[in-house]
C-alpha cells in the first residue's frame, strides 16, 4: 500500500495553447484539482515552489485554501527553497496552514535548485555569513526553523504588554502541535539524504540525483533510501520515518493520452549537468497500462519508497490532470499492490 498524490509546478504561461494562461489561474487551478484529487481517492497534493518565475511562488496562502477547500488529502510542498525563508515568519505561516487544514500538513524543504536569476535570496534580503555559502545558509535557517517549530518558548517577555502573556519564554504562534514529524527535506544525493535522517527530517527524493554512479535511476535513488534508513536508524529516532520518490506516470488509456504522451513510451534516464555538477533524470513512465504494471513493478525505489508523488502536466487543465491521476488510481494501482 501507498500514499499517492499529485506535484504540480504550477506553470502558466499567456499562451492560446495553455489552459493556465494567468497566476490566478494557476493558484485557482491548483485548489480545483486538489478538490479533485481528494474525490478520486488520492492522498496527496503537493505544490513545487519556485521564485521569479511563472510558477507557484509563495505557498502558505495556496496550500491554506486547500486545507480549507478539502477534508482528508494531505497537502504540502516539494519543495521551498530554505535559502529565501525567515524561519520564524514561515513558522508562523506554517503553522497557520497545518491548524486550517487539520493537521494534514507535509512540508517539503530543501537547499533548493537552479534559478531564474542569480543568486535570487540576496533580493530577498539573505546573504551567505562569512565563510558560508548559500546551501549552509538554506541549512542554518532549516534549523531555526526546525527548533522553533517544536514549540519551546525563547522569546523574553515584555515586563509591561499590551495583552497578559502566559507564563515564561514565549514561542512562535500559532503552534501546530506534530508538524516537525511532518517535514521533509528534497535530497539530491546519498550523502544528504544521510543527513536529512540525523536531522529526523523525512525523505524526499525527485525525479534527478546531483550525482551518477552509472547504474539505472531507479537503482541509484532505491541506494539513497536504504542509506537514509540506515542512518535514521544509527540516529536512534523512536518514529518510523516516511519516504517519498516523484515520479512522471501517464497511462495511455484514450486517443488523447496518446497524443499528449504516446511518444514518451520510449523514455529512458538521461545523464546531464546541473548546476556545474552530473546529475542522473529518471524515465517518464508512458504506455498501455499493462505494459506500465509490468515497467513500474520493475522499479526500485518506488518499491522502498511510502508515498508515490505524480508530476502532473498543469497547463493541459485540471480535468486532463484529473483523468491521469484517476487513470493510475484506476488501472495502475491495484495491480501493483498500492491500493
Amino acid at each position: 500500500m501507498k500514499k499517492i498524490g499529485f506535484l504540480s509546478f504550477g506553470h502558466w504561461t499567456p499562451s492560446p495553447q495553455s489552459q493556465t494562461r494567468t497566476a490566478a489561474d494557476a493558484l485557482l487551478q491548483s485548489i480545483d484539482l486538489a478538490v479533485a484529487a481528494e474525490e478520486l481517492g488520492a492522498d496527496g497534493a503537493y505544490f513545487r515552489v519556485h521564485h521569479f518565475a511563472r510558477q507557484l511562488a509563495s505557498p502558505f496562502p495556496l496550500l491554506a485554501a486547500v486545507g480549507a477547500r478539502t477534508e482528508r488529502i494531505e497537502i504540502g510542498t516539494g519543495v521551498i527553497d530554505m535559502r529565501y525563508e525567515n524561519p520564524l515568519y514561515m513558522a508562523e505561516d506554517a503553522g497557520s496552514a497545518d491548524l486550517i487544514s487539520g493537521g494534514r500538513l507535509q512540508l517539503g524543504i530543501s537547499r533548493g535548485s537552479p534559478e531564474q536569476v542569480i543568486d535570487g535570496f540576496r533580493y530577498f534580503g539573505y546573504e551567505p555569513g562569512e565563510g558560508s555559502d548559500h546551501a549552509e545558509m538554506a541549512r542554518d535557517h532549516t534549523r531555526v526553523f526546525l527548533d522553533v517549530i517544536e514549540g519551546t518558548g525563547f522569546a523574553q517577555p515584555n515586563p509591561r504588554p499590551m495583552f497578559p502573556n502566559p507564563p515564561g519564554l514565549l514561542r512562535i504562534e500559532p503552534y501546530a502541535e506534530g508538524l516537525r514529524d511532518r517535514i521533509w527535506w528534497g535530497a539530491g544525493t546519498r550523502a544528504t539524504a544521510e543527513w536529512t535522517a540525523e536531522q529526523g527530517m523525512n525523505l524526499m527524493s525527485s525525479t534527478l540525483l546531483t550525482e551518477d554512479t552509472g547504474v539505472p535511476f531507479h537503482q541509484l535513488q532505491a541506494e539513497q533510501i536504504q542509506r537514509f534508513r540506515d542512518a535514521w536508524k544509527a540516529a536512534g529516532h523512536q518514529r518510523e520515518p516516511r519516504v517519498s520518490v516523484s515520479r512522471s506516470i501517464f497511462p495511455v488509456v484514450s486517443d488523447l493520452d496518446r497524443a499528449y504522451f504516446g511518444h514518451e513510451s520510449r523514455s529512458q534516464d538521461q545523464v546531464g549537468h546541473i548546476d556545474g555538477g552530473i546529475a542522473r533524470f529518471g524515465k517518464s513512465y508512458a504506455g498501455e497500462p499493462d505494459q506500465l504494471v509490468k515497467d513500474l513493478a520493475e522499479d526500485e525505489a518506488i518499491a522502498a519508497a511510502d508515498t508515490l508523488l505524480l508530476t502532473v502536466p498543469n497547463q493541459l487543465g485540471v480535468d486532463y490532470n484529473a483523468h491521469v491521476l484517476e487513470a493510475v488510481l484506476e488501472h495502475l494501482a491495484p495491480a501493483l499492490g498500492w491500493r
